[in-house]
């Protein structure tokens, strides 16, 4: 059975190594809190002391950080994973970074003889724990097919986005500019709704009957209106981080941005004033504003 590697079990990197155990992998994971390896080996899985014990102990390892410097000194640090695997072993970059960030590690991987998986993951922490997500996976189509089998115990989709290492993070850009921008609509449209005396229930059975209706919006509607901000695994630093992404890609291509750059200003707002909350809570900053509450 292949050896699989976690760094990083953050809400969205422990769900990953659940799936990956109950699919039969053995899995050894580090994460810099002594809790979440704690919480590792509770699940079944092996605990190490570094970046470079894990690449010692897999034939393949995913990098589920949160931005592009903690996935270098993941990968080329030190006490990182180039330090420890072996050559024809593989790495799975599975955090959303900047794509010219995940392009430097190209050369550096490949002079160890170490193969490059592109492949972020979009579902959040629901879809990590369900092992539901999407995968936008750039790599090498030969490459990508050996490590078909633990792709597919982590996502329910594996889409093959490109060869070339960079395509992942650009496709995952693009839709976070799409979801990021639905979500600031949402945000509006409740607050409007609710400022001119329109129940929260009414709201949400005519908008999920109406062609927005989706799983994005049922979960963002129903956890707005029982004010639940903290802890639903979507924590407001990653979509602000995301966006940021999405902003920096649109300069770099000269791509005309209005409706991302309002809510990333938006995002940018509601991280100064809830800076532990989660998405959801971008929308008491506009109930502020408004004098009003969304409730049911």
């Amino acid at each position: 059975m292949k050896r699989v590697g976690i760094v990083g079990l953050g809400d969205m990197g422990m769900g990953m190594a659940k799936n990956l155990l109950e699919s039969g992998f053995s899995l050894t994971g580090f994460d810099l809190r002594e809790s979440r390896r704690v919480d590792l080996e509770e699940a079944g899985g092996s605990r190490a002391e570094s970046s470079r014990q894990v690449g010692e102990q897999s034939d393949v390892v995913f990098v589920m950080v949160l931005n592009g410097d903690q996935v270098k000194q993941v990968v080329l640090g030190a006490d990182g994973l180039l330090e420890g695997m072996q050559p024809e072993t593989t790495i799975i970059v599975s955090a959303t970074i900047n794509p010219a960030e995940v392009r430097e590690l190209v050369e550096p991987v490949s002079e160890k003889g170490v193969r490059l998986i592109d492949s972020p993951v979009s579902g959040g922490k629901a879809g990590a724990d369900g092992g539901s997500p999407t995968l936008m996976a750039a790599a090498d189509e030969a490459v990508l097919a050996q490590q078909e089998d633990v792709l597919e115990a982590i996502a329910k989709t594996v889409l093959h986005v490109g060869e070339e290492i960079g395509q992942g993070q650009t496709v995952k850009a693009a839709l976070q500019a799409m979801i990021g921008t639905t979500f600031a609509a949402i945000f509006e449209s409740l607050v409007l709704g609710a400022n001119a005396g329109v129940k929260g229930e009414t709201l949400y059975e005519v908008f999920s009957a109406s062609a927005i209706g989706c799983p994005l919006f049922n979960n963002c509607a129903k956890l707005i209106m029982e004010r639940q901000f903290k802890d639903t695994g979507s924590h407001i630093g990653t979509m602000y981080k995301d966006l940021g992404i999405s902003m920096n890609m649109a300069r770099e291509t000269g791509t005309a941005m209005f409706t991302t750059s309002a809510a990333y200003e938006l995002f940018q707002s509601g991280i100064s004033m809830f800076p532990t909350e989660d998405n959801w809570s971008v929308v008491k900053l506009l109930e502020q504003i408004a004098g009003t509450e969304v409730t049911w």
